[in-house]
């Protein structure tokens, strides 16, 4: 008879950190289930959660070092050696061509995973390249860029209390699709009905009626990318009516007075000509969220990739701040983790200490613009990168214009990737490291309880011991930092090389808000690692609190209003209102993207259980634009850019602007020579979104990645195939 047991644990697979309840028999996985038990999920789970087990099973997963040899045939190869040859090669790069003739990509699992977060640092550190970069730049520096130069340091981002608000305006967010990004909480369905159980209203700003909008009380169509002037709308209203309140904030405040009347060209039939929004919704719903006691504005993806997705998170920022709705119940807050990974005590500068080679784009803590990384490999010169590291990302299906990485990453003198898939990065590599998967390794989310919705500490233990001699994650950063070392001339910080990742997350545990070493008072009863493993369903310190001033890190110990670089961009936007809008043709349309619930970026494709049914890599079109090109449902398109062009099936639906298409990222699987299932079902590979995403498109204040409003030219297959 088998004998079963059950394991606790957290999804890490996405930001909303839900808790799991795993059977199993010591060697396999019988069920997953969500924890009722877990005082933050409460027994939350979506279809990913529910098959993290199916990525440990994954026959395609790789679980030893892997070199290409001289006939591009993959052999296997030992640890130490290929730890040796891969600090040799870097370092010869190194050596020859300076330290920044190598660059380092760490893919969104990074923040997943508490030993690479741990060690990845100390890895960094030791390369001393200045070429750093992650997906940050494509999907949310806008909200670490507020965190830094509204309130001091890029982790200070404040969100949305959702528990407790009862008036939730949301732009370009998909919460039932995402589980809550820049804004973890389990049960986005429960947390909205929860609102409007109490009387509260939901209402929702996006270019396509999302999973979200058949829940909220109001979805309203708004052009891609105009976001920013309803926003500007809303402040024109406040500062207009003098409906300003700054509540406890008042003596926090820098910049007030910079900010008066900035937004005054934007009446409420301006922005409707410029978004699409009738005026009477933008003059209504400004009234109704400045007289509500308990509301709060939020965006996400579709307001962060966008042109102005900085000018638009600042804006928002801004309302909530002059509304009395930051910084207290029910409005924007800040949450007080149990580990703080800032441990930064003043402001410094995080910003334009360095640019980027080709470009000159400025940096922001620590990275550029992923946009500019193909363009720093192809480009000779000095300073070209010539050696690269990923872990875990895919950034030649993830970047603007990935195809250019198609080109890039073969003419690298040397690469090698820590991932345990062969995916359309990891072929070209010259090494690949594995690591263990999901559920063998120890795991507390150090970042995204910076991004909870209340305070939290879980830690899950791992359920399965890896392949014997695998390497942890954390093993393969310290051991490749060593290597690195030797050229720097530097050495591991001190816990660093003593201590493993439980021993740090104790440590920081100790000393953190809620730790015995924090306070004489927490001695007897404040927190420790055993203190959380002991709890088993993780413990729960309650919903955010009011923490300003003592959360800012800014130089003056003030709410920065009217920082430069966001008043400069705004005159350039004020520039946009003397333009003629252009006329548009029956075949151009605005792009805009799309995410699934049961997909995160690309590798869960691979997990059959998550891409079954109709194919879901498709061009959303508007009926009536559908019909005015005389195309059929599921019939093959080519949507074209400048910068390429893909073929689609696509999706008749009402459910989206006219003049907007949508298609999903993380699909563009088949290419030869990866080793993942999927990539032979034609129904599941589809093609990826960034083969005609354009590079130079960029956030002009932040710098990120402005996937949402490219245009694009629409035609049928057979109208191309018949052109010379």
């Amino acid at each position: 008879m088998t004998v079963t047991k059950k394991h606790y644990r957290v999804c890490n697979l996405c930001e909303a950190m839900c808790g799991l309840e795993i059977e199993h028999d010591g060697k396999q996985v019988i069920s997953v289930k969500g924890d009722p038990e877990d005082p933050f999920s409460k027994g939350s789970l979506c279809p990913k959660g529910a098959l993290i087990h199916k990525v440990h099973e994954d026959p395609d997963r790789l679980k030893v070092p892997l070199l290409k040899n001289d006939d591009g045939e993959w052999e296997e190869i030992s640890w130490n050696e290929s730890f040796d040859i891969i600090g040799g090669k870097i370092n010869e790069i190194r050596a020859k061509h300076g330290n920044d003739a190598v660059a380092l990509y760490l893919g969104n699992p990074t923040v997943h995973n508490l030993g690479m977060m741990l060690f990845s640092g100390e890895m960094r550190r030791s390369l001393k390249t200045k070429n750093f970069f992650s997906p940050t730049t494509m999907d949310q520096l806008p909200h670490h860029f507020i965190g830094y130069h509204v309130f001091g340091h890029a982790l200070n981002m404040p969100i949305p209390d959702v528990d407790r608000t009862d008036y939730f305006i949301m732009f370009g967010a998909n919460p039932i699709a995402s589980n809550g990004s820049i804004m973890s909480g389990c049960g986005p369905v429960e947390k909205i009905k929860s609102i409007q159980g109490r009387g509260g209203k939901v209402i929702l700003f996006d270019p396509r009626a999302t999973e979200t909008s058949r829940v909220v009380d109001e979805h309203h169509f708004i052009l891609p990318g105009t976001d920013v002037f309803f926003l500007l709308g809303m402040l024109q209203l406040i500062q207009k009516n003098d409906w300003i309140q700054l509540g406890h904030l008042k003596s926090h405040v820098s910049g007030l007075e910079k900010i008066k009347n900035i937004a005054e060209e934007f009446t409420p039939d301006r922005v409707e000509a410029l978004t699409g929004v009738p005026a009477p919704v933008l003059l209504r719903l400004t009234k109704e969220y400045v007289l509500q006691d308990r509301a709060v504005l939020y965006g996400r993806m579709g307001m962060s990739t966008q042109e102005h997705g900085g000018l638009c998170h600042w804006i928002a920022s801004v309302l909530n701040i002059l509304t009395n709705h930051f910084d207290r119940e029910g409005g924007a807050m800040f949450p007080k983790p149990a580990v703080d990974v800032k441990r930064q005590k003043g402001w410094r500068l995080s910003h334009g200490r360095w640019h980027s080679r080709v470009r000159k784009l400025p940096e922001f803590d620590g990275e550029l613009p992923v946009s500019v990384m193909a363009e720093e490999m192809l480009t000779e010169g000095k300073g070209q990168i010539r050696g690269l590291i990923t872990f875990a990302g895919n950034p030649a299906l993830s970047t603007p214009n990935a195809k250019r990485l198609e080109e890039a990453l073969p003419k690298l003198d040397f690469m090698v990737s820590i991932d345990i898939f062969m995916n359309e990065t990891t072929k070209h590599a010259d090494i690949i490291l594995p690591p263990p998967s999901h559920l063998e390794i120890d795991h507390y989310d150090l970042i995204f309880n910076h991004f909870a919705v209340s305070n939290n500490a879980k830690f899950s233990p791992q359920l399965f011991q890896p392949k014997e001699g695998q390497k942890y994650d954390w093993q393969i950063a310290k051991e490749l930092t060593k290597r690195f070392s030797k050229l720097s001339k530097s050495k591991l910080s001190f816990p660093f090389r003593y201590l493993n990742p439980r021993q740090l997350l104790n440590l920081a545990l100790l000393t953190g808000p809620y730790g015995k070493w924090s306070s004489p008072s927490r001695w007897f009863n404040g927190l420790s690692l055993n203190k959380v493993i002991a709890s088993k369903h993780g413990i729960n310190f309650g919903g955010m609190k009011p923490r300003v001033p003592e959360v800012l890190n800014t130089k003056d110990g003030k709410i920065q209003l009217a920082a430069d670089v966001f008043l400069k961009g705004l005159e350039e936007v004020k520039l946009l209102l003397t333009e003629l809008p252009e006329q548009r043709t029956i075949n151009e349309f605005q792009l805009i993207g799309r995410r699934h619930l049961r997909s995160n970026n690309s590798w869960m494709h691979n997990v059959k259980g998550l891409v079954r049914g109709k194919n879901r890599c498709t061009a959303m079109m508007n009926t009536i634009d559908a019909t005015t090109l005389g195309l059929e449902d599921a019939e093959i398109i080519v949507v074209q850019s400048s910068t390429g062009g893909i073929e689609i099936p696509v999706e008749i639906t009402d459910n989206i602007m006219s003049g907007v298409i949508s298609i999903p990222h993380g699909f563009g699987h088949g290419k030869k020579g990866t080793r993942l299932s999927v990539a032979s079902d034609p129904n599941h590979a589809g093609v990826s979104v960034n083969d005609i995403t354009d590079q130079n498109r960029l956030d002009k204040v932040t710098g990120n990645a402005a996937f949402s409003g490219q245009k694009v030219a629409v035609r049928k297959l057979s109208e191309v195939e018949k052109t010379p």
